[in-house]
């Protein structure tokens, strides 16, 4: 069998291996591969400008890293906590809830008013609220009905728009809090009233079950994410072309040709692109699936890698997020990578990654690199109070990310549904990534290593 793979980012390059014993062509339009995940190398060692970690307790990743012979590379984090700047000072980020949605009003006490906590307290005992097991519904429209706006805005936002780039409004619950979706599931066909305190406090409780006996909750790669993606291009065997932009799928007898390609008829070819890009490839051999990609729009963001000669004042925290309603900032969250890693801080002096960009915002493509490293460094300062000029700025990196990550809305998974569903009928073609299979790099592995699978049985 013969197969094209487009894209060779972290979906591409897993497809890649998975289908090793067949002849496979990797198409990359950029330069390097890796996609969203990028290594780069500082003096001081490699450091990641994309994703930095994976979630430990997926058995299935961590076994994956076992297979490519890399556990030996596999890091744990310092386990320090996080703040959060609000209210014009850096204050702890509660450890409990769910993706910053907390159960009660003493756990968010310190960052919201008094008015608030005793909302959420009271929540469980107000009307309970419909909730469509077979639909999803806004993060942040649910929080601020239940909660109200400084839940929202002041812990939700901030944390969903490090990982998402996008704010709690912008975000389903089921495409981006998947285990709380389920709990809410459970709550409404069990036909008690649904609450959002209630679900929150089950999971917690289901978590406390089970401490104590995992491990750390992230992993990371000891010289970044290059390791996992560089093994997974070797051992996949497949002809990888980087500079190579394809623009187009047409039919060809029972398999089709690249247009931007090598001269070929491929038996199948997977997608492992952005959504409008895998629109615009898909014109011609799948035009109703096409269409319906038109719906998924991109968020855009910003990495700027700071090394500094000396740690000295910096926080002993992972890291600091901004709220979403905290005016004079640019920032939206630093990653004290130094403190929350070990293996980094072994290598002296400080390591900071300023994080920029949430759906909609255009700093992305507006501000220029000194502009962009000065808003890293005054923000990092009104923050955290550590002056990165003063302790000698050495390296600098800055990483765009144009179109990162799609904006998982309350609308995003029945998009998916139906363009899979058009796919269907559309032999030898399929799509991978985390627009199909959500952000997190376990997800986005194991969604491709199904595909590849149902390919090579086929």
């Amino acid at each position: 069998m013969r197969i094209a793979i487009v894209g060779a980012g972290l979906a591409g390059l897993t497809a890649a291996y998975e289908l090793r014993e067949h002849d496979v062509d990797v198409y990359e339009a950029t330069d390097r591969i890796g996609g969203k995940l990028h290594t780069v190398a500082f003096e001081a060692g490699p450091t990641d400008m994309g994703a930095e970690a994976f979630l430990a307790h997926r058995a299935d990743m961590v076994d994956f890293v076992a297979e490519l012979g890399l556990t030996g590379s596999l890091v744990e984090p310092s386990g320090l906590g996080s703040l959060v700047y609000t209210g014009g000072s850096a204050k702890p980020l509660p450890r409990g809830g769910v993706m910053g949605i907390p159960s009660s009003g003493q756990a968010v006490a310190h960052l919201v008013s008094a008015e608030t906590a005793s909302r959420i307290d009271a929540e469980s005992t107000a009307p309970g609220f419909t909730w469509d097991t077979e639909g999803d519904r806004s993060v942040g429209e649910l929080v601020r009905a239940r909660y109200g706006d400084e839940v929202a805005d002041r812990v939700v936002s901030a944390l969903l728009g490090g990982v998402y780039s996008c704010s709690a409004d912008d975000l389903g619950v089921r495409a981006t809090v998947p285990q709380l979706a389920a709990e809410l599931d459970r709550l409404a066909t069990g036909g008690a009233p649904v609450h959002l305190s209630t679900a929150v406090k089950n999971l917690e409780e289901s978590r406390a079950q089970l401490a104590g006996t995992q491990g750390a909750v992230f992993n990371s790669f000891r010289d970044g994410y290059q390791e996992l993606y560089e093994a997974l291009a070797e051992q996949s065997g497949a002809d990888i072309y980087v500079d190579s932009f394809i623009s187009g799928i047409t039919r060809e007898g029972e398999g089709y040709r690249l247009t931007g390609g090598e001269d070929a008829v491929y038996d199948t070819v997977i997608l492992a692109v952005p959504a409008p890009t895998a629109g615009m490839l898909l014109r011609a051999a799948a035009p109703e699936a096409a269409s319906e990609l038109a719906g998924i729009k991109l968020a855009n963001s910003v990495v700027v890698g700071m090394r500094f000669a000396t740690e000295e004042g910096l926080p002993h925290n992972s890291g600091v997020l901004i709220a979403a309603d905290e005016e004079g900032l640019t920032a939206k969250a630093f990653t004290l990578s130094s403190r929350k890693w070990p293996h980094l801080a072994a290598r002296g002096g400080a390591l900071v990654r300023a994080s920029f960009g949430r759906f909609g915002d255009d700093i992305a493509l507006r501000a220029d690199e000194d502009t962009l490293v000065d808003a890293a460094l005054d923000d990092l300062h009104k923050v955290t109070g550590f002056d990165g000029r003063a302790a000698g700025l050495e390296e600098i990196y800055v990483q765009r990310w144009l179109g990162g990550l799609p904006r998982f809305d309350a609308t995003h998974l029945s998009t998916v549904a139906r363009v899979r569903a058009r796919l269907a009928a559309v032999p030898g073609i399929d799509v991978v990534g985390a627009w199909v299979s959500g952000v997190g790099v376990p997800d986005v592995v194991a969604h491709a290593r199904r595909v590849a699978a149902d390919i090579a049985g086929a």
